[in-house]
């Protein structure tokens, strides 16, 4: 009988807690497709005397040490807002919770939000908004921030890939309107991985 309780935490504790390993082929394989979509013209963001020239996006070397699985933390009774933009568009958000991690001995904390529009459709019903600014901002990385895409987890930790961050879309044209990051989510730090500035 008491093995099977101690049986029962174990399962309870790997499942609520489930790590994922850094996959130098998932960054590659991400670096790959936002290439190949930013090199069509059906689906590029790029400007169209950009898209004649491109070839690549520049890249930080991929490096598993800006690979974390973060401690979740849902967030309760939040409010729905206005995520305000570039343009006039303002999106209608909720933060859904936080996330904190550790990166070269610095404990950080960010905040992961949904977009309620976007929610209602089958495909993005779980996906989560990660956007954040660090100290590569307006040097080595787009002034404005950058992206992650996340998947709400299930358990209490979620795995966060900085090595997939990519520019908003008005990194490379001002037509598009793109959510500004937070205050909250501007990191004291250089996250020195994903995408780099354009030109």
């Amino acid at each position: 009988m008491k093995n099977s309780i101690v049986l029962i935490l174990l399962l309870a504790f790997s499942f609520g807690f489930s790590q994922s390993k850094f996959s130098k082929s998932e960054a590659e394989k991400f670096q790959k497709q936002i290439n190949s979509e930013y090199a069509d013209a059906k689906t590029s963001p790029l400007m169209e005397e950009d898209l004649k020239t491109f070839k690549t996006l520049d890249f930080y070397p991929i490096d598993g040490k800006y690979f974390v699985n973060a401690k979740f933390e849902k967030a309760v009774n939040e409010k729905v807002f206005e995520m305000k933009t570039t343009g006039t568009r303002t999106p209608q958000y909720i933060k859904y919770g936080t996330l904190s991690f550790t990166i070269n001995g610095v404990q950080m904390k960010l905040n992961v939000y949904r977009n309620i529009e976007l929610s209602k459709q089958k495909e993005y019903k779980d996906h989560l908004f990660l956007p954040f600014s660090d100290l590569t901002c307006g040097k080595e990385s787009y002034i404005g921030g950058r992206y992650i895409d996340l998947k709400i987890p299930k358990g209490k930790t979620i795995a966060v890939d900085f090595n997939q961050a990519y520019n908003p879309y008005c990194a490379y044209n001002h037509k598009y309107s793109c959510p500004l990051v937070p205050l909250e989510n501007d990191l004291k730090v250089e996250i020195k991985a994903g995408v780099k500035t354009f030109h």
